[in-house]
C-alpha cells in the first residue's frame, strides 16, 4: 500500500545551506531516512516566501529518496498565527483533496509548522476530514547519526482506546447526574431527555425550548444547565432567570431590552435589561407564550444578530447570550392562532424537550423525597426524615393513580416542606402523614364544583403561583371573579355583574371601585386577569 504524507515546510528547523545541514536533524528530510518507512508520496504545505529554501529541502529529498515524489502546495495563508487563516486553508484543501484510502495509507506530519498550524491539523485529523493517523519525528537520542532519528506513528480514532472511551462515558453520566441533581430517577423518558439534552447543552449554543406543566423543574434544569457550562468554561456571564408572565404592559420591553435616560415618564436613570444581563452568560426566560408580539419581534432580532435597541434609543446595544425558553403553553396552536410569532417559534425550537409532570413520573416520587427533604433542611437548619412506616403511608397515596399533582413537583415539595416544618424532633411520623393527606385531598377537590369555571384561567401560570398562598375558599371566588372579568368588557361592566344583588341595598354603589379594591387584595388587575 502506498504511503503519502502530508506535512508543513519547517522554515527553521528544515532550513541549513551548507554541507555541515547533512549532520543537523531536519524533520521533513528525516522522514524520508527512515529504512522501514517508504515515502511514495509528500505533499508539502508552505505559505510561499521561502523559495530558495523549498527548492533545496526538495532537492535533498530527491538525492535521499529519489522515489518518494514532492508535490509543494501553497496555502493562502495571511496570518500563519491566526487560527480562521490557518484552519480555513487546510479545510479548503483537504475538501478538495482526492483521497483513496482503499490503496494509499495517509499520514500527517505534526512537527513543522507553526503550533497554529499543528493544532488546525490534530482537529481535522480528529474531525476525520484527513483520513490519517499522526506521524511524529523527533531527533535521535542515542545517536550521532541524523538518519536515526524517532518517528512515532499516533492514531486518532479514540474509539479504539477502551480506556479512553470508558473514561469519556464515565465523564457523560457524571454530566447527565449532574442535570438531575444526583437524582437516581427511574422514568425512561425522562433520562432519555435529559441524557441528549447534556450533549447538546454541551456542543451547541443553539437556543433550546423546555415545554411541559408548570412544576415539571423547567426553571431548575435550566440553571443546572448553566452551571454545567460554566464548570466547562463556557460561560463567564451570570444566569438571568425571567418568568414572562410578569412582565406587563410598556415595563415588557424595558425589562427586556433596557431603556436610556429620559426614554418616558420615571427613566431617571439608563437601565440595561434583562438580555444584556445575559451577556456572556444564559437567559432563561419562562413563560415566553406571555410575551406580547411586539417583544417577540424585538426577541427574534436579539436572538439572530445578538443587537438590539433599548426602548427610547437610537443606538444598538449588543449582547452575546444562550437562550433558554419555557412555556406550558402549545405554542405550535398559538402560532395558528396568532398569538406567537411563527418565526421566533421555528428560531426557539431547534431543540425542543418536553418535561414529564409528575403524574407521568410516580416512580421517580421515592427518589425525590431524599433531595427534597435535603433542600428543605438547608431551608429550615435541621435535618428531618421520615420514619419508615409514615414513609411507605405517603408514598402509597402520593404514587397512587388517583392522586393529582396539579403543581407537579412544585406541589410535592410543598407538601413536604408543610410535613418537615410540623415534624417533631426531626422525624415525619405517621400523624404527620395522615394530615397532610387529608389536607392534600381537600387542596385536591375540583373548585368548580357549584360554579362554571374557566379551564385555561385556573391553568395559567400566575393563577398556579398564587393558588399556593390562598386558602380553598378564597381559591373558589377568586377564580369565578377572573372569569366573570374575562367575559365583561371592562371594569365597571364586571363589577355590575358581580355585585348585582348587593348593588340593591346601596344608596350609592362604585361597582368597578369594589372590584378593584377586591382584586389588589390578591396584587391583581383586571387588565392582568383580563389576559389570563
Amino acid at each position: 500500500m502506498d504511503k503519502v504524507i502530508f506535512s508543513f515546510l519547517g522554515t527553521t528547523l528544515d532550513a541549513g545551506y551548507s554541507a555541515s545541514r547533512w549532520e543537523r536533524w531536519r524533520p521533513t528530510i528525516a522522514l524520508c531516512q527512515q529504512e522501514d518507512m517508504i515515502v511514495n508520496r509528500l505533499i508539502l504545505f508552505h505559505s510561499g516566501g521561502h523559495d530558495s529554501l523549498l527548492k533545496l529541502v526538495i532537492e535533498d529529498i530527491r538525492r535521499i529518496s529519489p522515489e518518494t515524489v514532492v508535490e509543494p502546495v501553497r496555502l493562502h495563508i495571511r496570518d500563519p498565527w491566526n487560527f480562521v487563516d490557518v484552519y480555513s486553508a487546510l479545510h479548503d484543501f483537504v475538501r478538495r483533496y482526492p483521497f483513496n484510502t482503499e490503496d494509499v495509507e495517509y499520514l500527517v506530519h505534526i512537527t513543522t509548522g507553526t503550533h497554529v498550524a499543528q493544532i488546525c491539523l490534530f482537529l481535522l485529523i480528529e474531525a476525520r476530514y484527513f483520513p490519517a493517523k499522526i506521524v511524529q519525528t523527533s531527533p535521535p537520542r542515542n545517536s550521532r547519526r541524523v538518519d536515526k532519528s524517532e518517528v512515532t506513528v499516533i492514531d486518532l480514532d479514540l474509539s479504539q482506546y477502551n480506556q479512553l472511551a470508558s473514561r469519556f462515558d464515565e465523564e457523560r453520566k457524571e454530566d447527565v447526574s449532574f442535570l438531575k441533581f444526583g437524582i437516581a430517577t427511574q422514568n425512561a423518558r425522562f433520562n432519555a431527555t435529559i441524557a441528549e439534552i447534556e450533549q447538546v447543552a454541551l456542543r451547541s449554543s443553539t437556543p433550546i425550548l423546555l415545554t411541559g406543566p408548570t412544576g415539571t423543574g423547567k426553571s431548575f434544569l435550566a440553571r443546572r444547565i448553566y452551571e454545567l457550562k460554566r464548570a466547562k468554561h463556557q460561560f463567564h456571564g451570570e444566569f438571568i432567570d425571567v418568568n414572562c408572565a410578569t412582565l406587563r404592559g410598556d415595563g415588557a420591553m424595558s425589562a427586556l431590552f433596557g431603556h436610556v435616560k429620559g426614554a418616558f415618564t420615571g427613566a431617571l436613570q439608563a437601565r440595561g435589561g434583562y438580555l444584556k444581563a445575559a451577556e456572556d452568560g444564559l437567559l432563561f426566560l419562562d413563560e415566553i407564550g406571555e410575551l406580547g408580539l411586539d417583544e417577540q419581534a424585538m426577541l427574534l432580532k436579539a436572538i439572530e444578530e445578538k443587537r438590539f435597541f433599548p426602548v427610547g434609543g437610537d443606538k444598538e446595544v449588543s449582547s452575546q447570550f444562550q437562550l433558554i425558553a419555557g412555556t406550558h403553553r402549545d405554542l405550535s396552536q398559538d402560532v395558528k392562532d396568532g398569538r406567537f410569532r411563527e418565526d421566533l417559534f421555528a428560531r426557539i425550537n431547534t431543540w425542543l424537550y418536553s418535561l414529564p409532570g409528575l403524574k407521568d413520573r410516580r416512580e421517580d416520587i421515592e427518589p425525590n423525597l431524599d433531595f427534597e427533604l435535603e433542600r428543605i433542611a438547608d431551608q429550615l437548619g435541621k435535618k428531618v426524615r421520615f420514619n419508615s412506616d409514615a414513609k411507605k403511608s405517603y408514598l402509597q397515596y402520593a404514587m397512587a393513580g388517583t392522586t393529582e399533582w396539579a403543581g407537579n413537583f412544585r406541589d410535592l415539595s410543598g407538601s413536604l416542606v408543610r410535613m418537615a416544618t410540623l415534624a417533631n424532633s426531626g422525624r415525619i411520623d405517621e400523624d404527620n402523614v395522615n394530615a397532610e393527606i387529608q389536607r392534600l385531598k381537600a387542596r385536591n377537590q375540583p373548585i368548580n364544583s357549584d360554579f362554571d369555571i374557566d379551564e385555561s384561567s385556573i391553568s395559567h401560570p400566575a393563577w398556579l403561583a398564587l393558588r399556593d398562598r390562598i386558602d380553598p375558599f378564597d381559591q373558589v371566588q377568586l377564580a369565578y371573579v377572573i372569569k366573570v372579568c374575562k367575559q365583561s368588557a371592562n371594569l365597571s361592566d364586571a363589577g355590575r355583574n358581580l355585585f348585582q344583588q348587593s348593588r340593591k341595598d346601596k344608596k350609592m354603589s362604585n361597582d368597578a371601585d369594589r372590584l378593584r379594591k377586591y382584586l389588589s387584595k390578591f396584587e391583581l388587575s383586571f387588565s392582568q386577569v383580563k389576559e389570563w
